[in-house]
């Protein structure tokens, strides 16, 4: 069985869950992938790496002043050169008896708007099954931005923005949600939130397979990670926060839950391995952290190699994972928590659904609101209670190895495409 993904994200994949799901665990169970999509910044066609689940058809680059725009057209060139690849390959294999070749058992496309139009006219006109791979509500962060413009800017400039983004935001609502999810014969999401939030939109819950984000055990094996060689953790009691810093996310709270800490912990040292996606949002965390008198307590190491950045995780004792509230995160499946989860660290998360529901699965951390109080409380209760961090540590593994490895999310997307190309066939 093979499927044509057309995907939003930079080729080649980064993401573990497009690198290991698809490229590492579905060929496992027979499902092999033509990638479709644009290079990096900087790349475009001639992008060449190897993609083990198949072929991969890198047209144009997300690097380009007019990517948006040009997008739809290159997926559509990317997406002939997969067929074409799928086309002589059948031709190989027959010997040359059949040129026609094979089609691909599905068109799939993932978080894409103009691209998910493509791909269900594709698939219709191929008589395949369309499916959509839905990691992200795109049409409510094209609205998200419009907000934000409208209120940073009050000129003649900023408004022409702002209507730039409304037509944006119109136009893709109108797009996905009435003519490429209502033609989608299988939607994937990342939580069972975010498929209750579409069904209350219409789109029927039968039709959608909640896969939530996972954990490649073999790249968070503690055993065979090296604990980060640092100085300045030394005799320090080690929180520790793995991911992205931004204003968007409120990466600020990181800070308000150190200052709570530092009265009740003088020891405390909060390690924050992470990048921000520009110079200025460093910029400001690096002034936040000098603002609140905060440089004993908190080391901002910046962008690490993902080893580097795993061996410092491995010298906390409490991995933090506090995601904002609100209509787009709700429905996220952040990968923090079963991260710290798989290295045996003991956590505090917030309650967005995902989160809570993972914890309350797993009996393997505290779930508490996105309060600076109640976060540091469950820090301190962490650190004075070894016996509870050594369960938290058993079971958060265990749980990590049943329900969020790759491999065990592979085995059940691997047994919902059999079942809905198979019912198609």
């Amino acid at each position: 069985m093979t499927i044509v993904n057309i995907v939003r994200d930079p080729l080649p994949p980064g993401r573990a869950d497009l690198f290991t799901l698809f490229g590492k665990e579905l060929p496992r169970h027979g499902i092999a992938t033509e990638l479709v999509g644009q290079g990096g910044l900087g790349e475009g066609g001639g992008v060449a790496a190897r993609w083990p689940a198949g072929g991969m058809h890198v047209a144009g680059s997300l690097g380009h002043p007019l990517a948006s725009v040009c997008a739809p057209l290159w997926d559509l060139v990317g997406l002939l050169r997969a067929l074409q690849a799928l086309r002589a390959a059948g031709g190989r294999r027959s010997g040359g008896r059949h040129p026609g070749g094979r089609h691909p058992g599905c068109i799939q496309v993932r978080d894409k708007i103009a691209g998910g139009l493509l791909g269900r006219v594709a698939a219709a006109l191929l008589g395949v099954p369309f499916l959509y791979w839905m990691s992200f509500p795109i049409v409510e962060g094209f609205a998200v931005r419009r907000d934000d413009v409208g209120l940073r800017r009050h000129d003649v400039r900023g408004r022409l923005a702002w209507a730039c983004h409304a037509g944006r935001a119109w136009a893709s609502r109108l797009v996905f949600y009435r003519m490429v999810l209502p033609g989608a014969r299988h939607v994937f999401v990342q939580s069972d939130a975010m498929a209750d939030w579409l069904a209350a939109r219409g789109i029927e819950r039968a039709r959608m397979t909640a896969v939530p984000m996972g954990v490649d055990l073999d790249l968070f094996d503690r055993a065979a990670l090296a604990p980060a060689v640092d100085a300045r953790l030394d005799g320090r009691r080690v929180l520790v926060y793995l991911g992205r810093i931004a204003r968007s996310r409120r990466s600020g709270f990181l800070l308000d839950v150190v200052q709570e800490l530092r009265a009740a912990m003088p020891d405390a040292l909060l390690v924050i391995a992470g990048d921000a996606p520009s110079g200025d949002e460093m910029t400001w965390m690096r002034g936040e952290i000098a603002a609140r008198g905060l440089e004993r307590h908190v080391l901002l190491t910046g962008w690490l190699p993902q080893r580097a950045a795993l061996g410092y995780a491995l010298r906390a004792e409490v991995g933090l994972s506090p995601i904002p509230r609100g209509e787009l995160f709700d429905v996220s499946s952040p990968t923090k928590l079963v991260e710290y989860m798989a290295l045996g660290i003991p956590s505090v998360a917030n309650d967005i659904p995902d989160q809570r529901q993972v914890i309350e699965q797993s009996g393997a951390g505290l779930c508490v609101p996105m309060e600076a109080g109640a976060f540091a409380a469950a820090c301190l209760r962490l650190l004075g209670d070894r016996a509870l961090a050594q369960r938290f540590a058993r079971q958060g593994r265990d749980y990590v190895e049943r329900r969020r490895s790759y491999a065990s999310l592979g085995r059940e997307v691997a047994r919902v495409y059999r079942t809905v190309l198979g019912a198609h066939a």
